[in-house]
């Protein structure tokens, strides 16, 4: 419908009103155009940042209200092992890829017993997944663990927004819609700097593992036959993570994140490996305190926030990133074999890597002062794996560095058994470049001394059988 003006130029209450009528009657046909695809009926939705930025949505999960810090992940796919990655604890997280639950759920791909990110924020949901291994759709699985998520947002626009300004807490809500309501809860949310989630999602007595999920098999091969009992920290630990490690022939006794060192030494393992887990990694006292205990006495292993337990036990100091880094598209160069890894990635901490001690000159291609603006890609320019003398064990070696912003990705303990890497070796979701560090954990434990030093790209595609008969 055309409006038509009056002599003084403004709209006639008529035709407003009849315009009113028209729109009404658009909408709901609209409505009704939405009722019958796979959409059905909406409910508004509104995520609010802590600065202010307001984005309106649809709810595609469980009704409600949360909290947390947003943040964004950048795999193109597996995205029901990051729902369910422990890492994610009081975090809203947002997929920048812009179709998410297209092949569906398989509950064989869970990483934890329980999903503990605050919430879900997708540009589109799908409803009707096609995949053989599928049992229920995305949205199902969200509503039954009562997940609230946002779909219908541009995902770009809040993405690059948190690479402007870095990560903050958010509001996503289902429930209140008024933006200053939300504002005010916002405001008084806690942070996630300075608080322990890895004992919120730590499992409560000591466990044997040895899961190998049966879906998997018609492309990877049977376990290796146990060789070294290996005790694991649970801080947040991911299932697949795990199951890595049985595949590499590792008989596992899981532990809560704070069992006492002698406890575990009374074990008499082979090697104590550190899990990945959530939070601020200088409010896990308790087990950096444990690893302190351990290294120097067994072959220790870490992975994630494992990595940063390993380098607050050496003295290190930690540092907040503006985003971090999570996604299945990190790369990263591994120093000690030249090589470049295409890593999986979930941290929003980081080891500051000179804090670890001064440079060793004859061992660090002669260099003695570490770079001003503390970007470790100068080391990868260079193919030098430099070595730091540190007060507590010794000579420690940077081992990897990420390419996109330089920050520590891995380090080795030369004098005692023990190195740590950032990111997530076992690929879920993301590629299996880093497959490797599982058979380096192996060779420390053999006592090979170069352990490190392995052709990524042949061991990689160790384990896969992809529907032989050996399957």
């Amino acid at each position: 419908m055309e409006a038509t003006q009056t002599a003084t130029g403004h709209v006639s209450a008529a035709t407003v009103l009849a315009a009113g009528q028209e729109g009404a009657k658009a909408m709901t046909i609209a409505e009704k155009l939405i009722a019958a695809t796979s959409k059905k009926a909406r409910k508004a939705a509104i995520l609010l940042l802590e600065d202010g930025t307001r984005f309106d949505g649809w709810a595609c999960g469980a009704p409600g209200e949360v909290t947390g810090e947003i943040c964004f992940n950048t795999s193109l796919e597996g995205y029901l092992e990051v729902i369910t990655d422990p890492s994610y604890a009081g975090q809203i997280v947002t997929m920048t890829y812009p179709q998410i639950g297209n092949y569906g759920v398989n509950l064989d791909d869970t990483q934890s017993a329980k999903p503990a990110l605050r919430g879900l924020v997708v540009h589109d949901m799908c409803r009707t997944p096609s995949n053989w291994r599928s049992s229920m759709s995305l949205p199902e699985f969200l509503e039954r663990e009562n997940i609230v998520a946002i779909e219908g947002i541009d995902t770009r626009a809040l993405v690059r927004h948190i690479r402007d300004f870095g990560a903050q807490t958010a509001i996503l809500s289902t429930e209140d819609l008024d933006a200053a309501s939300l504002a005010e809860k916002v405001a008084a949310a806690p942070s996630l700097v300075g608080r322990n989630l890895a004992k919120t999602v730590s499992r409560a007595a000591t466990e044997s593992f040895d899961k190998v999920p049966e879906s998997q098999a018609f492309a990877v091969a049977a376990p290796a036959p146990k060789k070294y009992h290996v005790v694991a920290y649970d801080c947040g630990v991911k299932e697949s993570i795990l199951v890595g490690l049985v595949r590499v022939g590792c008989d596992l006794t899981v532990v809560p994140w704070d069992t006492p060192a002698a406890d575990v030494l009374a074990m008499e393992p082979d090697g104590v490996f550190l899990s990945n887990g959530p939070g601020d990694p200088d409010a896990v006292t308790e087990t950096y305190e444990q690893a302190r205990e351990l290294i120097g006495k067994v072959p220790v292993f870490g992975i994630c926030l494992g990595h940063q337990m390993i380098s607050l036990a050496s003295g290190g100091e930690m540092e907040k990133l503006k985003f971090g880094h999570r996604g299945g598209n990190q790369p990263v160069m591994n120093l000690v074999s030249g090589q470049v890894e295409i890593t999986a990635q979930n941290h929003g901490f980081g080891l500051v890597f000179p804090s670890l001690g001064k440079l060793v000159p004859e061992l660090s291609g002669g260099v003695a002062e570490h770079t001003a603006d503390g970007d470790l890609r100068f080391w990868s320019q260079r193919r030098i794996a430099p070595v730091v003398e540190n007060e507590r064990f010794g000579r420690i070696r940077l081992t990897h560095v990420n390419l996109n912003d330089g920050t520590c990705e891995g380090i080795q303990l030369l004098d005692q058994n023990a190195f740590s890497v950032q990111y997530h070796p076992e690929a879920n979701p993301g590629p299996t470049d880093a497959h490797y560090l599982f058979t380096a954990f192996c060779r420390l434990m053999d006592g090979d001394a170069d352990y490190l030093n392995i052709n990524i790209s042949q061991d990689r595609l160790a384990g896969w059988v992809f529907g032989s008969k050996e399957a």
